[in-house]
């Protein structure tokens, strides 16, 4: 590595569902937060950092801001705007196939922010891939740009990785001389213990309907590596899932355990891959009422 460094922390911010994780998870190579098709997937802020030689990209992924029903919800649009202000850049995610005539009341809150604290902004208008209106597509763009003078306008998909590239380019224009905050291979600031609950949490969110994986969080209680007797190595993990009711309890757990046993497998082979050993998970699932609206327990979940 040269001896000059130079860095830039990049807030991704937008609607909930719009993509923003998938985008990270895309620039990085590897994924390092949860995706699914469910709004708020992501509840607190997750950094992926990416090292190219000299130049280290901190990118701050973000809860989808929206309008907090409870405790939780409050909690996770903090975290939005703690992330959004002590950055080099702010990345605002549009999802052009929901784009009915204007921004959002979220996008504009966000394009309010970007002024008053003179945050410059890149606007990424993603999931093109669904759309076969041109028309509408520069619609979106005259908009938006009416509404900030955007540093660059990005159109991607990040089902394909379209854009992505274009993406990392404009953002390292931003990049500041200055130390690497993080070691150069670092990927991620999770702890194994938060990947491997956000993991299970994701094939929950993949798994069930409706309300029912809103109200859920998962504490991992167990972490320990060990060899097997043939000399491999393996991860011991057990995890609670955490309802708020009995009724939801029986739904995770599913007829003979079937929901409970497919979300396990699912859950194992994604961090069989990720931590590259042996997975041994064992789950439960418990019982908390109203844990989203009891900031002791959302303090214990680590969502605060």
């Amino acid at each position: 590595m040269s001896e000059m460094t130079k860095g830039a922390f990049v807030a991704i911010v937008g609607k909930p569902n719009v993509g923003k994780s998938s985008i990270m998870n895309r620039i990085l190579g590897q994924k390092v937060a949860i995706v699914s098709d469910k709004p708020q997937t992501t509840r607190n802020r997750i950094m992926g950092v990416l090292t190219e030689k000299e130049t280290q990209i901190v990118f701050i992924d973000t809860p989808g801001l929206h309008k907090p029903r409870n405790v939780l919800g409050q909690s996770m649009v903090k975290a939005i705007e703690d992330s959004v202000g002590d950055v080099d850049l702010a990345m605002l995610v549009v999802d052009v196939a929901e784009f009915k005539g204007e921004p959002s009341k979220a996008d504009m809150s966000l394009i309010e922010r970007f002024k008053k604290q003179r945050i410059p902004a890149i606007l990424v208008i993603n999931k093109i891939d669904l759309l076969n209106d041109k028309e509408k597509l520069l619609n979106v763009t005259s908009v938006y740009t009416g509404e900030f003078d955007f540093a660059a306008v990005i159109y991607s998909s990040a089902r394909d990785g379209y854009g992505c590239d274009t993406i990392l380019a404009e953002i390292k224009k931003f990049a500041v001389e200055g130390p690497h905050f993080f070691d150069d291979d670092m990927l991620t600031d999770q702890t194994e213990r938060s990947l491997a609950a956000e993991i299970i949490r994701e094939k929950l969110l993949r798994s069930l309907d409706k309300e029912v994986p809103h109200g859920i969080a998962v504490v991992i209680e167990k972490f320990k590596d060990r060899k097997t007797s043939a000399g491999e190595d393996i991860v011991d993990i057990d995890a609670v899932i955490y309802c708020e009711s009995e009724s939801h309890k029986g739904i995770v757990i599913g007829k003979g355990g079937a929901m409970l046993k497919k979300v396990s497998s699912r859950a194992r082979h994604d961090m069989e891959t990720f931590f590259e050993c042996k997975v041994n998970l064992s789950c439960w699932v418990k019982v908390k009422e109203d844990w989203r609206n009891r900031q002791s327990l959302i303090h214990n979940f680590e969502l605060d």
